[in-house]
């Protein structure tokens, strides 16, 4: 069971603590909560898609990737943890990225689409809601704070997957209050450990 396939929905849109009202996550022990209220994914990335694995008719219109959000403009590479965002009367907060698993496989077809996502960097990012309220069309979001300038979104994917031996990037990753719970505990484990987590399951089922 899965509720990756998002489809358009008409506003107004009520966003709550947990997410947009009717939204649905199958898997709540790996999906949605407090920390992955809302999804975002950069809509230019479709088209590095399609260079990558050629024409999908999931990737026409947002929602390919299970995203609840998708603008231009804003990329992991302009994007922070903590960043603080504005839309309609809800307030939203980047909590840390998608780290993809194995169901975008099973979307696309594609056996190694989750580590291809992981792999380009272009894997989208979690909002936490520090306001809840309603948004519809027309809204725009906006930037109101930014609390953690050097750690973009990128840097972040880009220690977790390929500088894993960065340990003073840890540290400090480890120590920012606004990035999500598990992944400061996730950083503290490699510290600790020295060890890179298995990430089998997760990519591939």
């Amino acid at each position: 069971m899965s509720a990756i396939d998002k489809r358009p929905t008409p506003g107004p849109w009520r966003i709550a603590p947990t997410g947009l009202a009717d939204d649905a996550q199958a898997d709540l022990k790996h999906h949605g909560g407090l920390e992955k209220a809302l999804h975002h994914y950069p809509f230019e990335h479709y088209a590095a898609w399609a260079d990558e694995i050629g024409d999908n008719p999931l990737m026409r219109m947002p929602g390919a990737f299970g995203e609840n959000l998708s603008t231009t403009d804003w990329t992991e590479v302009n994007v922070c943890i903590g960043d603080v965002v504005r839309f309609g009367r809800a307030l939203l907060q980047v909590s840390q990225g998608r780290q993809p698993c194995w169901k975008l496989n099973r979307r696309f077809g594609r056996p190694d689409m989750a580590l291809r996502v992981q792999s380009s960097g272009r894997v989208g990012w979690y909002y936490r809601v520090l306001e809840a309220g309603v948004a519809d069309a027309g809204d725009v979001l906006r930037l109101i704070d930014r609390p953690c300038a050097n750690w973009t979104l990128e840097r972040m994917t880009r220690l977790l997957y390929r500088d894993t031996d960065d340990l003073e990037s840890f540290a400090g990753m480890m120590a920012l209050p606004e990035l999500a719970q598990s992944w400061r505990e996730l950083a503290r484990r490699r510290l600790n450990s020295g060890n890179i987590e298995d990430w089998t399951k997760r990519l591939y089922g």
